[in-house]
């Protein structure tokens, strides 16, 4: 009897043994094809950028940060001597900081007071239209959105292309994803620090001011940045509004160029190709540098 027990619990001993190896080999090629899958999807990333970097790094100099795009015979004639070619997108970078400067004045501080309504008011009926109204609008693409402003700024205000209109449209697209970090952010934050700070007597706007939004901060520069990336990269709807400048322009009554701009423009003209590639770059790095300095921000506020 005791050695049937015994090679009974030896038995169960190999199956259990042989069960955790099978769980273990499992897990291991689970693991194998998702670090495969990753390390092709990265791959792609990798190229693109190493792409950009490769054929733009070259025509980044001085001058691409003073002057403004050359025209067409000019860059014909710099290829056609194999020189780099003059000139540079500084017509671009201050439409682009314009439009992104003016947009956010517009898009900031009507998206976070609607989240802030939104999360004060999430149960309201007409908080869940404001929150419907913006899911749609950010699935909204952005050529429809360059029409609409077309149609109301282009046409019955400005009476021609501006920067008004490029900054209305960019406002729109800032939107969405400003209200909706901002109502997120919110809900993350307890519910007893704002009681706390309700029963020691402070008004309702400096619990906001004072407690909400400084607390929320992270989350805040989050969304903000999220919808700065979004817009810098636009061409539809600039299309529709600026139109483009060859010269620098600090007239919102006026049109102006942008870097997505310039870049459907050097596709345009065979002559520029070099310049897309440097254009793309220098949007990519642009990007990149506001990711950094808006982490930098949120972990100083945070200390």
């Amino acid at each position: 009897m005791d050695q049937t027990n015994i090679l009974i619990e030896k038995k169960e001993k190999e199956v259990l043994v042989d069960h955790f190896t099978g769980r273990k080999y499992k897990d291991r090629l689970f693991l194998s094809a998702v670090i495969f899958f990753s390390l092709i999807t990265i791959s792609f990333v990798f190229l693109i950028i190493g792409a950009m970097v490769l054929k733009g790094y070259h025509q980044i100099n001085w001058s691409f940060f003073t002057q403004v795009a050359p025209d067409t015979f000019t860059a014909m004639m710099a290829k056609s001597s194999g020189q780099l070619i003059p000139g540079g997108i500084v017509n671009g970078i201050t439409g682009s900081l314009y439009l992104v400067g003016l947009a956010s004045l517009i898009a900031i501080p009507f998206g976070v007071l609607i989240g802030i309504y939104l999360y004060e008011n999430s149960k309201k009926r007409y908080a869940a239209v404001i929150r419907d109204i913006t899911d749609v609008l950010q699935g909204v693409p952005s050529i429809v959105v360059g029409l609409i402003v077309y149609l109301w700024v282009v046409v019955h205000i400005t009476h021609g292309y501006s920067v008004l209109a490029g900054s209305v449209a960019l406002s729109i697209m800032m939107l969405p994803l400003i209200i909706r970090s901002t109502e997120e952010s919110l809900k993350m934050i307890p519910d007893t620090l704002k009681e706390a700070a309700i029963a020691l007597g402070t008004p309702y706007y400096k619990v906001i001011l004072r407690v909400l939004i400084p607390t929320s901060f992270s989350g805040l520069v989050t969304g903000i940045l999220l919808a700065v990336s979004r817009i810098l990269g636009e061409t539809a709807p600039l299309m529709l509004t600026t139109l483009g400048n060859p010269a620098i322009n600090w007239n919102i009554t006026k049109p102006v160029s942008a870097v997505p701009l310039l870049i459907w423009q050097f596709y345009n003209d065979p002559n520029m190709v070099d310049l897309i590639w440097s254009s793309t770059l220098f949007l990519m790095g642009f990007v990149l540098i506001l990711n950094l300095l808006s982490k930098w921000i949120a972990a100083k506020r945070r200390f």
